[in-house]
């Protein structure tokens, strides 16, 4: 492997996923919020589409970058083509369910599961044939595809409903040609490069897999990716499904897209990290892993709550000087109680990772479906039986995610005997809230965009300041340090 062109391929790869995330925010501050309505149906229609594609792929795209290395060229491709014959067959066994479900009287908005269950197939075949160049290290340019592509699509049928007089089933209807396009441009590149072998053969194949092996893989990495989405995503699917109001829905993921984007950062730095701990962890250099585990969380903390802080402090202001503020600022509850789950999030450093990369592994699974049912039980709940609405669902979310990482906190400290927590961390916890709470209180001033520079330039200043002082974030030192040279 040629390393330099796999660390391009990983900046272009962070790159595209942050760009996608700043194009997701812009159209949520000033696109979607026009049409709230709209926006809960297309986030329902994608909640359906998270579903049916896991099932369509069963872990096979997984499963590809498993057992790949250990095959010849030959056997290499005939893996490829099985995984694709796989995936057909379970797009028509999803197909067989969908239309099952189509007869119940619970599915009255059917034909936005139709529209799901074809961006499904794009969703299935892409994730395989990502899967397939990721092994070939070509995975910037399908990244670019599949990260901006629909992130600049969905703003763009918004646009054809508002200002062209489009209906919502022609904007639909856009949109979810654009997910075809989008795979047509994936088959192009991998054709490119690499030519499938058309073959019903696959005896050789198993002789050197296990099928046994092959389908407990598939199976385990299908469980976690179907758990993952009831786990994290299912509030955009339940929302709609229990209460009726795809309104409710779009003001709901409107917080949901900007409070996640506090976490673009940590994306970052848990990609570089993940070579470094599996290699700590091979080689049972556990003093060092103690240390960085340490150090990155109380860095990851730092930089969400330098985000969080202002988010709390100027996101009201910078609402009020929006066009769509009466829209905007019913999400602002959402925003600021997912913004601390995901600060939260962060603040435990790389826990998931140090399990994944150890024999325990099996226990991120198991954390997962913990987060599932706690997650999916108390929405339930809420919505159901209660008159919370959407801000019990955030307040829900937020408690399940301090389960999930209590939890995997526990975990790594009774097998491996580590915390991140330390002394210097609960001293930038300590500096960062008192700050914000100082600076909450200051009285506004006329203008909302002149309160909000105010307020967040002093809590930057301040914050980083102190940090430079005290040397308790030791990058942030290093980094005037080399500048001011």
């Amino acid at each position: 492997m040629d390393f330099r062109f796999s660390s391009k391929q990983a900046f272009l790869f962070t790159f595209i996923n942050y760009l996608g995330v700043l194009i997701g925010v812009f159209s949520t501050l000033f696109i979607y919020p026009k049409d709230t309505e709209m926006l809960g149906i297309v986030r329902y229609i994608d909640g359906y589409a998270q579903i049916f594609y896991p099932i369509m792929v069963l872990g096979a795209s997984t499963a590809l970058l498993n057992f790949y290395p250990l095959l010849n060229t030959i056997l290499q491709r005939k893996l490829f083509t099985y995984s694709i014959l796989s995936v057909f067959l379970m797009i028509i066994f999803t197909g067989i369910g969908v239309v099952i479900l189509g007869y119940s009287a619970v599915f009255e908005r059917f034909r936005y599961v139709i529209i799901a269950f074809f961006i499904a197939i794009c969703l299935a075949f892409v994730d395989l044939i990502k899967r397939q160049l990721t092994n070939m290290q070509k995975i910037a340019v399908p990244t670019l595809y599949e990260k901006i592509i629909p992130k600049v699509a969905l703003p763009l049928a918004f646009i054809l409903v508002l200002y062209f007089s489009y209906s919502l089933d022609g904007a639909l209807l856009f949109y979810t040609l654009t997910f075809v396009c989008m795979l047509l441009l994936v088959v192009i590149y991998l054709l490119q490069y690499y030519r499938p072998v058309y073959t019903l053969q696959f005896k050789d194949l198993f002789q050197i897999i296990s099928k046994k092996n092959y389908y407990q893989y598939s199976l385990y990495a299908f469980t976690a990716s179907i758990g993952s989405f009831f786990a994290f995503r299912v509030d955009s699917f339940m929302i709609p499904e229990i209460t009726g109001d795809f309104e409710l829905n779009g003001i709901f993921n409107i917080g949901v897209t900007l409070a996640n984007a506090i976490m673009i950062p940590a994306i970052g730095v848990f990609a570089l990290y993940s070579p470094v701990i599996s290699n700590n962890i091979k080689n049972g250099e556990f003093d060092l892993l103690k240390k960085k585990y340490s150090e990155v969380a109380k860095n990851l903390f730092f930089v969400g709550v330098l985000l969080y802080g202002c988010v709390i402090l100027g996101i009201h202001d910078l609402f009020k000087i929006l066009p769509a503020y009466d829209n905007l600022v019913q999400s602002l509850p959402i925003i600021y109680i997912l913004g601390a789950s995901v600060l939260l999030n962060m603040s435990t450093g790389f826990n998931t990772e140090i399990i994944a990369f150890s024999s325990y592994y099996r226990f991120n699974l198991v954390s997962i479906v913990v987060l599932m049912f706690l997650n999916v039980g108390l929405n339930w709940y809420i919505l159901k039986y209660t008159g919370y609405g959407i801000i019990g669902v955030a307040f829900a979310s937020f408690f399940s995610m301090a389960i999930f990482n209590i939890m995997k906190l526990y975990f790594i400290y009774k097998k491996f005997k580590m915390i991140p927590f330390s002394t210097s961390y609960l001293k930038v916890v300590l500096i960062s809230v008192t700050l914000l709470t100082v600076l909450y209180y200051i009285p506004s001033l006329s203008s909302p965009l002149f309160t909000m520079l105010l307020k967040c330039s002093l809590y930057v200043i301040l914050l980083l300041t102190v940090l430079y002082i005290t040397r308790l974030i030791i990058p942030l030192n290093d980094f005037v340090k080399k500048n001011n040279q």
